[in-house]
């Protein structure tokens, strides 16, 4: 993998991270009913489902375009095309009325990481989005393997960061502004943003 390609990686692996989701939730309800620190027991939950799902697609998409060229680039523009669907429905999405966070109280380690891993394991767009995701940044002309190491190296080392120094840490703070539809509004109108800016870059470095 080249320097400018893992830098687009890490970037469109810091971005996403940071698009509020089920992740994100679950990181802050954890850091508010058990603590900052204990909350890493739910990211690493959600981790291991994160490995589950490249894993599964990485092997997917393995078979299905490691004889044809012409298939992994249809791939290639069809993810972007989909991180280009997914900037515009954040951009044009209503904002949406908080809802009460669902207190659990304190739970234990094993609880915490249960609960993150079927949160990410139980999402059907995960599949999908990494099948899109996945072919932008592995290239058909050198080692598959290693490639494939960096690439899930650098999505659980970012998503670990993001989700306990920013989702966790700020928890409260975070979720006070995203309970505004104010709030919500800018924070779609970025992330949308974002999104087709990352797709264009890869369509254009790869």
């Amino acid at each position: 993998m080249t320097l400018s390609l893992w830098l687009s990686l890490l970037g469109a692996s810091t971005l996403i991270s940071f698009t509020p989701g089920a992740g994100a939730i679950n990181t802050m309800t954890n850091s508010l009913n058990s603590g900052f620190r204990r909350s890493m027991w739910g990211i690493l939950g959600q981790q291991a489902a994160l490995l589950v799902h490249v894993v599964i697609v990485a092997a997917g998409v393995g078979l299905l375009v490691s004889r044809s060229p012409v298939f992994f680039t249809a791939i290639r523009y069809a993810g972007a095309a989909y991180l280009v669907y997914l900037g515009v429905r954040l951009i044009l999405a209503k904002a949406q009325e908080s809802g009460d966070i669902d207190v659990r109280g304190r739970e234990s380690a094993a609880s915490m990481f249960r609960r993150g891993l079927w949160v990410n394991l139980l999402n059907p767009k995960a599949i999908v989005f990494f099948l899109a995701f996945t072919p932008q940044f592995i290239r058909l002309d050198a080692p598959v393997l290693s490639q494939y190491l960096i690439f899930i190296g650098t999505i659980v080392a970012v998503d670990i960061v993001v989700m306990w120094l920013f989702f966790a840490a700020s928890a409260k703070s975070f979720s006070r502004f995203t309970a505004t539809e104010r709030g919500q509004r800018i924070l779609n109108l970025l992330f949308g943003t974002l999104f087709i800016f990352v797709a264009a870059l890869l369509v254009f470095i790869h």
